[in-house]
């Protein structure tokens, strides 16, 4: 191509530039670092299964267990209006984010070589040892711990910072869960969100690099960590009708699908502690029973509408609005901000 006209050459680049991002998006079962990777959609579609039996058995003069399991896939919900506006916005943000956003991006590797350039340390040499086992186990639950905490934290300046409020909207307007709800977010909530963990398993990575004689690495399984490969086999039904609990015991600790989509609820009930939006983590639980923000699940499906609220939901389904009401709230925030301090 270097023989190309600069305008063909910009034409054919931007041609392929969509029709490589397109096609990761539509593949993305192929993908292990996606939600939808094919082993996760399968152990969704299991758990889903057993699910709908479990619900028959626990309440058999209602639904058969095949008619519950269709009602997880009822029209209502995968076809109505908010549901398709997660397609779009899954689409859209395929392209968007890589042009737009991708360089901002950065993970544990950048920031602890940012560290060790900040403090003119050689960062360590390629090629090395691998650390003990003992030391790789401790930096793969620490890392997994770090990560999660990152993640809360993140959601929680989301939740608790109004101008970034305005940007999370976009998320907690789905009228419906459905897996694709995963991916329903504004770009500058996804920076956030990868931002916060990163600085956080960063700072972690650089201190084993620090007291470890040998190369760092968590134990991974096809690629990704363990831990987050264990818990991916089920974070499908967090944005779903498919009610899980763990247990008043269990769920102190572990987030279920169901604590999530507690968190997708309006009702005054499920506001906790003034913060707005109770359930906050994605794996640990003690975050958001630290924080106060935990609200467990009874065993027993509940009812509760999700949403932000305030009439606004359907407004929210263009990805046009998606994109700009947020910065058109944020920059209201912080203009009265500014004005409740002058």
């Amino acid at each position: 191509m270097s023989g190309l006209p600069a305008e063909l050459k910009a034409f054919y680049e931007a041609v392929y530039y969509l029709v490589f991002n397109l096609a990761r998006a539509v593949l993305a079962f192929m993908q292990r670092d996606s939600y939808l990777y094919w082993p996760f959609i399968v152990s969704t579609l299991v758990i889903m299964v057993f699910a709908a039996r479990w619900t028959v058995l626990r309440a058999p003069q209602g639904l058969t267990w095949r008619q519950q399991f269709r009602a997880y896939f009822a029209k209502g919900i995968w076809w109505h209006p908010s549901a398709r506006a997660d397609y779009r916005l899954y689409f859209v943000n395929a392209l968007v984010l890589p042009a737009f956003f991708g360089w901002v991006l950065f993970g544990d590797a950048q920031v602890a070589g940012f560290m060790d350039a900040m403090l003119g340390r050689s960062p360590t040499v390629a090629g090395g040892s691998e650390a003990g086992i003992g030391v790789r186990l401790a930096y793969t639950v620490l890392f997994f711990i770090a990560y999660d905490l990152g993640r809360f934290a993140a959601h929680c300046l989301l939740h608790d910072v109004p101008a970034l409020w305005e940007f999370h909207k976009v998320h907690h307007s789905a009228e419906v869960l459905t897996p694709f709800t995963a991916y329903r977010a504004h770009p500058v909530d996804l920076l956030v969100m990868a931002w916060v963990p990163a600085v956080l398993t960063g700072l972690l990575t650089w201190l084993f690099n620090l007291v470890s004689p040998g190369l760092i690495g968590a134990y991974t399984f096809l690629g990704m960590h363990v831990f987050l490969w264990a818990v991916n086999l089920i974070d499908n039904l967090r944005h779903s009708n498919v009610w899980i609990t763990y247990g008043p015991h269990v769920g102190k600790w572990i987030v279920s699908p169901a604590h999530h989509q507690l968190h997708h609820s309006y009702e005054p009930r499920h506001a906790m502690n003034g913060h707005g939006g109770c359930n906050r983590g994605f794996s640990l639980a003690v975050w958001d029973r630290w924080y106060g923000t935990l609200c467990l699940p009874e065993r027993e499906p509940e009812k509760f509408r999700v949403g932000l609220g305030d009439g606004t939901d359907s407004g929210w389904h263009s990805v046009l609005h998606m994109y700009a009401w947020p910065f058109k709230g944020g920059f209201r925030s912080l203009r009265d901000a500014f004005s409740r301090r002058t």
